[in-house]
């Protein structure tokens, strides 16, 4: 026998309702469903594309990620950013979206640019400048990201530029 999928606004275990004499359990220690027609848009943002957090610290309680998914539409560039002290993991959902960074190992930077596919992964490491393209006219390309904080950090650049060792 197959459980009632949950409906939206329980948030917590749904077939658990919250009764007048029961105590609600701590947001600790409890799972959470965060509904696909539920992410919260209103985190850091980058001109170009538009981050929604499923797992943070303030829709869970996470102390520790963030995990959302980012679209970047059709034929659009982000702006340049980087992330902070966050680790970021990215999947591509759907689309083609490029990740360009520059690689300062040789003795001039150059642009590289990482062309990727559904099923992909891509991770950036944290302080990393970088930018994401979606170079198709037609289709946004949808990526799942994870953070190793729990909100969202995202600093805009006005170029893209490698940062010197002592600002990492």
């Amino acid at each position: 026998m197959s459980e009632p999928s949950t409906t939206p606004g329980e948030g917590f275990h749904p077939h658990l309702h919250d009764a007048a004499d029961r105590v609600a359990a701590p947001l600790r220690t409890r799972l959470h469903h965060v509904r696909s027609d539920s992410l919260d848009g209103d985190t850091a943002q980058s001109g170009g594309m538009r981050r929604f957090a499923a797992v943070s610290g303030k829709n869970v309680g996470s102390e520790k990620l963030w995990m959302g998914q980012t679209h970047v539409a059709p034929a659009t560039s982000s702006s340049d950013h980087h992330h902070g002290e966050s680790e970021t993991a990215i999947y591509v959902v759907s689309g083609h979206p490029e990740f360009v960074f520059l690689d300062d190992s040789a003795s001039e930077p150059e642009e590289v640019r990482l062309r990727t596919s559904p099923g992909d992964y891509i991770f950036v490491p944290p302080f990393v400048p970088h930018r994401e393209e979606n170079p198709d006219p037609d289709d946004e390309a949808v990526v799942v990201i994870a953070r190793s904080t729990q909100e969202a950090i995202v600093v805009n650049l006005p170029r893209l530029y490698a940062l010197p060792a002592d600002e990492t």
